[in-house]
């Protein structure tokens, strides 16, 4: 096959600068900070501020781990289905443009977030995180339809790349609300609820903006069908038999379970567990973020270089073991060190994009020659939700258990330890270990 045009190729990675911008500002830098001021008691002696919902009492950082694992779990439930119907009847860019529009709106909704609507807040927490994780299942499936096998790790690169940049922007524009409140005549408080619904705004307008380049979807099992979730399930099983019948890609899915279960949790716990744990300043916090977005960029681009020359799976294995001394670092960090934080910061954002994008790309390349590239990713998207579960409610529970949210950070450099020995395994089961 041949790579797309660069008018489809650029709408593609500009969904990238879309949508990340629920990454960076409301998943890692603004929202966690402000949901630590909504939540907590403002008591920095309290080691774990509690919060009441429903007559069920939490820590209020647990609380925030246990709501994401539920959006992941509706994520993980639903995506098979949805996808493998998007195969049948060809309508993928109606789904990713349904999934953009919810999680955006869900997105600005978060202005209303306050001391007094904390469980409205967070059903728009969870709705924006379906919306932000569904549509990547089939923006992800447009990869290996767009860009021929050998321009993968590049295409997938830029997408990351786009993504960091433009979520960095948005940031800086949010930063200005944030430190200089004053000038506007708002509270800390409400310029956060603002960044919020900027959040809404961006997604929405790009997103629909790089959809509308994308090309549509084509079916491919002929009439449809008056039975699609029957026939969805058929297709997931078709899948799944393929899957038993490629033991290279079975066992890297086995891997990237693992390894990526690390991944996710760090990026999603590590604003809190700077905030709560470590104490770092708000302002810092933000510029640590910022720091690993910048770094982000040049090291995608440079791990999908290192893929081309060194193979994937020893890109990826390189990776991990980088991402286990990033977790013994995160347990040692003194309290109030802004300096090892920003260092850790740099180290993480390096290899964050680049051990997505190339995870990303690796799957590519280790599908079947198929028309149903939905379903597959879907598979590529339900290991990946599962492990995300698994870890926020590992993550969220040894901190209860334990009370420090450190030694969950260092039970996560198991994961990847476990991630590592299967990469290293699935590299000896294919021969080039190129993928």
């Amino acid at each position: 096959m041949q790579t797309a045009s660069k008018k489809v190729i650029n709408g593609w990675a500009m969904y990238d600068w879309a949508n990340s911008v629920y990454n960076l500002v409301i998943t890692s830098t603004i929202f966690p900070a402000y949901y630590e001021a909504v939540t907590g008691d403002g008591n920095e002696n309290t080691l774990i501020d509690k919060i009441k919902i429903g007559g069920f009492e939490f820590s209020n950082t647990a609380l925030y781990n246990y709501v994401l694992a539920v959006a992941f779990i509706i994520v993980a439930i639903m995506s098979p289905l949805l996808s493998s119907i998007a195969d049948y009847r060809g309508n993928k860019k109606q789904f990713l443009q349904f999934f953009c529009t919810m999680g955006s709106l869900a997105c600005a909704s978060l202005y209303f977030f306050d001391k007094d609507h904390i469980t409205g807040g967070l059903i728009s927490v969870i709705i924006a995180c379906i919306g932000f994780w569904s549509s990547l299942v089939f923006y992800n499936s447009y990869l290996p339809e767009i860009a021929a096998p050998e321009d993968r790790d590049k295409v997938s690169a830029k997408g990351f790349m786009m993504g960091y940049i433009g979520s960095v922007l948005l940031q800086l524009i949010c930063f200005v609300f944030v430190l200089k409140p004053e000038l506007f005549g708002i509270t800390v408080g409400k310029a956060s609820q603002i960044s919020f619904l900027l959040v809404g705004i961006w997604w929405l307008a790009f997103g629909w903006f790089a959809i509308g380049r994308l090309p549509n979807g084509s079916g491919v099992r002929g009439p449809h069908s008056n039975k699609l979730i029957t026939q969805g399930y058929k297709e997931l099983h078709k899948v799944w038999i393929e899957l038993k019948k490629l033991p290279t890609l079975k066992r890297f899915l086995w891997s990237f379970f693992f390894y990526n279960m690390g991944v996710q949790t760090v990026m999603l716990a590590a604003t809190l567990y700077g905030k709560s744990e470590l104490n770092i300043p708000t302002t810092n916090l933000i510029l640590a973020i910022l720091i690993i977005q910048i770094v982000a960029i040049p090291g995608a681009n440079l791990m999908a270089r290192l893929a081309t020359k060194w193979g994937n799976f020893n890109t990826l294995m390189v990776a991990v073991t980088i991402w286990i001394g990033g977790c013994v670092m995160g347990y040692f960090l003194p309290k109030g060190g802004v300096v090892p934080f920003y260092l850790l910061a740099i180290v993480v954002g390096f290899i964050m994009g680049g051990i997505q994008s190339v995870s990303r790309s690796t799957y590519s390349k280790l599908m079947p020659d198929t028309h149903d590239t939905t379903s597959f990713f879907s598979f590529f998207d339900v290991t990946e939700k599962i492990a995300i579960v698994i870890g926020m409610l590992s993550f969220g529970r040894i901190t209860e258990i334990t009370g420090s949210q450190r030694n969950s950070v260092l039970a996560l450099g198991i994961f990847f330890i476990i991630g590592f020995i299967l990469l290293y395994r699935t590299s000896k089961l294919d021969k080039n270990a190129t993928a």
